[in-house]
C-alpha cells in the first residue's frame, strides 16, 4: 500500500511540474514584451531628437553661408568716429655744400627738395580711416610740413565686390613697384632711393581709379590696372577729359618653407607731359631752365625676399629688396637763359626734338640681428643711357645732362623700442651729382600715435 502511495505522489508531482514551468515562461515573455516596448519607445524618442538636432545643424550651416555671402553690417552712429593716427617724423642732417638736389644726366622735377641742414621736422602724417557702410571704406592722409598741408591720399575702396575684385577711387599711391605704396615712415632708410627720386620725384600717385584682382590660387597672384589724371611727374596736368595716364602690372608671391617668403612684380606706366619744367646748367655751369613736352613710358620690376626663423620675425629677420626701371621719353625740349647776354648755350631760348632711353636700380638688405635692433645697406645706381637733343648728344647744350652714371652707398642702424617708434642713424656717400661727392649723416626719429594698420609686405 505504501509503495502504491509513493508512486501516485511521484506521478502527481511529475504532472504538476510542467504547469509551473509554463507559468514562468509566460511571465518571462510578458517582461520581455514590456522591455521591448520600452526600448522601442526610447529609440523613437532618440530618433526624434536626432532629427531635431540635424535640422538645427542645417539651419546653422545655412545661416553661416548667408553670413559669408553678405558683408557684415557696420554699426551705425550719428557721430564721426574714424580711426585716427598721427606720425611724427624729424631729423638732424649733416650735409655738404651742394646747392640743389640735381641728379646729373637726368631731367628731374623742378625744385626737388633737398634735406635741410641741421635740425628739422620732416613732415607729419595725419590719417583718418573708417568703414563708410557695408560696401565701402574710406581713408585720407594729410602731410603737414611747416605752414603747408597737402593731401597725400584721399580714397574710397569697395568691401563687397566679391570674386577677388577690389576697386579704389580718388587719390592713391600707385601699385607700381614695391616701395611706391609705402609711406615715408615705413621706409627702411631715411630717404628714398635714387630710382624713385629720378622716376617720380618721390613716389607716384594717381587721381583716378584702381582695379585689383586677387586670384583664387595657392600662389599669390594680383594683377592691377589704373587710369588717372596723370598730373604727377613724369607727366603733367593737361586739363583734358579722359585719362592722362595708364598703369598696369601684376605681383606674384609665395612662401618657401616655414621661414621664407617672396614677392615679385612687373609694372608699366604710360603718361604724357606738357611743358614739364626742369632746372639744370649748361656746359659752362650757367644755370638754365626749360620744359619738356611729349610721351613718357616707364617699365618697372621689383623683387622682395624675407626670412624669419619659423616665420617668427620678433628676434631675428632679414629682408632683401630691389627694383629696376627703364624709361623712354620722346618729344620736344625747350631750354632758356633769362639773361640774353649770357654766354650760355641756351641764351635767347632754343628748342627742338628730344629723346632719351635711361635705366637704373637699387638693391638693399636689412637685418635684425637681435630684438629691436637692425642694420642695413643700400646701393643705388643710375645709367644715363642715350639722351639726344637737336639731333646730337644733349650734353653739348645742357651740361647737367652729361654722360655720367650717378650712384650712392647708404648704411643705416636703427633701434625700435616698440612697433610705434624708431630711432635711426644713417650715413650716405652720395655721388648723384657729377663732381660733387658728398658725405651725408642723418639722425632720424619716427613716432606713431593712435590707430595704425599693418604695413604692406
Amino acid at each position: 500500500m505504501y509503495r502504491h502511495t509513493m508512486v501516485a505522489s511521484g506521478i502527481a508531482m511529475m504532472l504538476a511540474g510542467p504547469v509551473y514551468a509554463a507559468d514562468d515562461l509566460s511571465s518571462i515573455r510578458s517582461e520581455i514584451d514590456q522591455l521591448k516596448q520600452q526600448y522601442e519607445k526610447r529609440i523613437a524618442e532618440l530618433e526624434s531628437r536626432l532629427q531635431v538636432a540635424e535640422a538645427k545643424v542645417d539651419a546653422a550651416q545655412q545661416a553661416a553661408s548667408e553670413a559669408l555671402a553678405t558683408p557684415a553690417p557696420v554699426p551705425r552712429s550719428n557721430s564721426f568716429n574714424p580711426d585716427v593716427s598721427l606720425i611724427l617724423q624729424g631729423q638732424y642732417a649733416d650735409l655738404g655744400n651742394a646747392a640743389s638736389q640735381q641728379i646729373s644726366g637726368f631731367l628731374t622735377p623742378e625744385g626737388q627738395a633737398r634735406p635741410s641742414k641741421g635740425f628739422s621736422i620732416d613732415g607729419a602724417e595725419l590719417m583718418f580711416s573708417a568703414n563708410i557702410d557695408p560696401l565701402f571704406r574710406g581713408s585720407a592722409i594729410l602731410t603737414v610740413n611747416d605752414e603747408e598741408v597737402a593731401v597725400e591720399e584721399a580714397w574710397f575702396q569697395t568691401l563687397g565686390l566679391g570674386n577677388g575684385f577690389n576697386l579704389k577711387g580718388g587719390r592713391f599711391l600707385s601699385a607700381l613697384g614695391y616701395q611706391n605704396e609705402q609711406h615715408p615712415h615705413a621706409w627702411d632708410f631715411v630717404d628714398n632711393s635714387l630710382v624713385y627720386k629720378t622716376l617720380f620725384g618721390e613716389h607716384y600717385s594717381q587721381d583716378g581709379l584702381q582695379l585689383k584682382w586677387l586670384a583664387p590660387t595657392d600662389l599669390f597672384v594680383e594683377p592691377f590696372l589704373e587710369v588717372g589724371r596723370g598730373a604727377g611727374f613724369p607727366g603733367t596736368d593737361r586739363n583734358r577729359n579722359g585719362a592722362g595716364a595708364v598703369a598696369a602690372g601684376f605681383h606674384l608671391g609665395d612662401d618657401v618653407g616655414d621661414s621664407n617668403s617672396w614677392r615679385a612684380g612687373l609694372g608699366y606706366l604710360s603718361t604724357k607731359a606738357s611743358e614739364r619744367s626742369f632746372e639744370g646748367s649748361d656746359p659752362l655751369g650757367v644755370d638754365v631752365t626749360g620744359d619738356f613736352s611729349g610721351k613718357s613710358r616707364v617699365w618697372l620690376a621689383d623683387f622682395v625676399w624675407k626670412w624669419a626663423p619659423n616665420g617668427n620675425p620678433k628676434d631675428h629677420n632679414f629682408k632683401f629688396a630691389g627694383e629696376y626701371f627703364h624709361r623712354d621719353e620722346s618729344g620736344t625740349l625747350n631750354c632758356d637763359d633769362a639773361d640774353p647776354l649770357s654766354p650760355s648755350s641756351c641764351a635767347g631760348g632754343i628748342g627742338g626734338a628730344y629723346s632719351s632711353s635711361q635705366s637704373g636700380f637699387y638693391a638693399q638688405g636689412v637685418y635684425q640681428f637681435m630684438p629691436h635692433l637692425r642694420t642695413g645697406y643700400r646701393y643705388d645706381k643710375l645709367y644715363r643711357g642715350n639722351v639726344d637733343f637737336l639731333g646730337v648728344d644733349a650734353a653739348a647744350t645742357i651740361g647737367s645732362l652729361s654722360k655720367y652714371n650717378p650712384s650712392r652707398h647708404s648704411m643705416m642702424f636703427d633701434w625700435s623700442p616698440s612697433e610705434f617708434s624708431v630711432l635711426r642713424l644713417q650715413y650716405s656717400l652720395d655721388k648723384s651729382a657729377e663732381g660733387q661727392d658728398e658725405n651725408q649723416w642723418f639722425v632720424q626719429y619716427i613716432y606713431s600715435l593712435g590707430a595704425h594698420g599693418a604695413h604692406k609686405f
